[in-house]
């Protein structure tokens, strides 16, 4: 298996991004699948590795990357020392990144397969609503896999609570970080950004409009993102495939840091079912 991690994307006026490709060479046009990470996330968090070596086994070009003003650098890609790019990140950012990403594939170069077919998606949890948004507007696309996501960006702002009043009269807000304890800053900005681009953001609006397979991926014990979110996403596109996982958390039993050289039972199961899907 040919592993080529942390290669950096270099765009002129823009931060570098991270990304990590797993494939084994054949020689013929192999599908690539590019997984986008969630809120908080990085490419590298639990068993991701194990997630990509898995695809990479039945064929696939398996890309993962870190969205640029996820909080981590290029030099600390895990921890989250870049807390001025966190606090100025927003959807736009992570779709010119995502778009970027493909360009790149696209365009070709010796981190890649020599010849690729067809390119997919897969998003976890907020990068759920990414790949959504990015498979109805982007006609490379080939099929799109949603995994614990959430259905709607506009109601994670808690418009006209206190906590929003008083983020829009200071200009920033904090969330903790669990696994770094960090106090995570949010501008403003990332709220003017979705008011500005609201119809695009709307992932109810891109999933009635989708013209390409899609397979949505949920826990039944999802704690962060309801099972109702996978429901309301299936309802809107009766094409769509649903597929609830008895039992499963957000990250379908996996952790950060993750020992253990085998996936997760839950996962695994949502990788097979996956792999199925887009083959």
């Amino acid at each position: 298996m040919i592993i080529n991690k942390n290669r950096i994307l270099s765009s002129e006026n823009k931060k570098p991004i991270l990304y990590d490709v797993y494939y084994n060479e054949t020689g013929n046009p192999q599908p690539v699948v590019i997984f986008c990470h969630g809120y908080k996330g990085f490419k590298d968090w639990g068993a991701w590795h194990l997630v990509a070596e898995a695809f990479a086994e039945s064929g696939f070009c398996f890309v993962k990357f870190n969205f640029s003003h996820n909080g981590g650098t290029m030099e600390n890609p895990i921890d989250f020392p870049d807390l001025e790019a966190f606090a100025e990140n927003n959807f736009s950012f992570e779709l010119d990144d995502l778009d970027r990403v493909l360009n790149e594939i696209e365009k070709g170069n010796d981190n890649f397969p020599k010849k690729i077919s067809t390119i997919s998606l897969i998003g976890h949890s907020r990068g759920g609503g990414i790949v959504l948004i990015k498979a109805e507007e982007d006609t490379r696309i080939h099929k799109v896999v949603t995994w614990a996501s959430v259905s709607d960006f506009k109601a994670r702002f808690q418009e006209n609570t206190a906590a929003f009043e008083t983020w829009k009269e200071t200009g920033v807000t904090h969330v903790e970080n669990n696994r770094t304890k960090q106090m995570l800053p949010h501008n403003f900005q990332f709220y003017k950004d979705f008011k500005k681009n609201e119809e695009r953001f709307s992932i109810k609006r891109a999933v009635k409009n989708m013209k390409v397979g899609q397979l949505i991926v949920h826990g039944s014990e999802d704690p962060t993102v309801s099972e109702k979110e996978a429901r309301a996403i299936r309802s809107w596109n009766p094409e769509s495939e649903l597929k609830i996982i008895d039992g499963a958390d957000h990250v379908f039993g996996a952790k950060h840091p993750f020992e253990e050289s085998n996936l997760p039972t839950d996962l695994k199961n949502v990788v097979e079912k996956t792999i199925e899907f887009l083959k």
